[in-house]
């Protein structure tokens, strides 16, 4: 059987810093990358047994199948990622936890027999998972900023400008990815937490202020508009009339009897 020319969408991801944490830490990493891009995978509806995936030891590349929505890839897909590696960070040892760079381009490859793939494609892929500028956007994000994505010039125009559900043009901005040889127009975004970095739990649950003094005081009284005022008149013989003087009246009905 020949190699096909199939056009197909491809990205790739690569764990930041992974070099130096150890055998156990890199296994760990390497597991929870993968079960967390797999389950993304099945949030977006693209079927990841039908994926052709390439282990790139700290990092993967996944070809998507024939008929993937390249939209898709990137939502639900990176939200979907993004919020499983947050959850995984919360509790995770310094040593394990992940933040990443991601990539996404498409166009012509040649697929193998056995699930080989080639073609230029690829190594456009390649330089914008490398690109400089990419690094040091991941580098200077907050911790709360678990991926970085880098999207060629081709697959931004025909996913990011059309108003597709969850793809907010304001995410990106546009950057030059310069890389040995290569250079061109690229499209960068960061995928940080929607809410801030999460603080530690309390008794009014995730969403609860983190400081105290910000918080409202449950018995404290609401403020008066302002140029209200109020006045108190009473009247003897039959009961206390209490007055605001925009009208307002309470009036105790209790008569005090003579």
């Amino acid at each position: 059987m020949d190699w096909e020319l199939a056009y197909r969408p491809v990205l790739a991801v690569d764990i930041e810093g992974s070099s130096g944490r150890g055998d156990t830490a890199l296994m760990t990493i390497r597991r929870v990358l993968a079960t967390a891009l797999r389950e993304s995978f099945g949030q977006s509806r693209i079927d990841w047994s039908a994926c052709l995936r390439e282990d790139l030891g700290d990092g993967l590349r996944v070809t998507a199948p024939a008929g993937a929505a390249k939209a898709a890839l990137i939502h639900p897909l990176v939200h979907e990622f993004a919020a499983r590696l947050r959850a995984h960070n919360r509790t995770a040892a310094p040593a394990t936890s992940i933040r990443v760079r991601m990539a996404l381009h498409a166009g012509d490859l040649r697929l193998g027999p056995d699930g080989e793939v080639a073609g230029r494609p690829l190594e456009v892929l390649s330089r914008l998972l490398d690109a400089p500028v990419a690094r040091t956007a991941l580098a200077a994000a907050p911790a709360s900023t678990v991926a970085v994505l880098v999207l060629s010039q081709h697959f931004h125009e025909e996913t990011v400008p059309h108003g597709y559900p969850g793809i907010d043009p304001e995410m990106f901005r546009e950057v030059t990815v310069r890389a040995k040889e290569f250079t061109a127009p690229a499209w960068l975004g960061l995928a940080a937490a929607p809410s801030g970095p999460p603080g530690p739990p309390g008794p009014s649950g995730p969403s609860a202020p983190s400081d105290p003094a910000a918080a409202p005081s449950p018995a404290a009284a609401p403020p008066r508009p302002r140029g209200r005022s109020t006045m108190v008149n009473k009247a003897s013989g039959q009961g206390v009339i209490n007055a605001v003087q925009n009208g307002d009246q309470y009036i105790n009905t209790t008569t005090t009897r003579p």
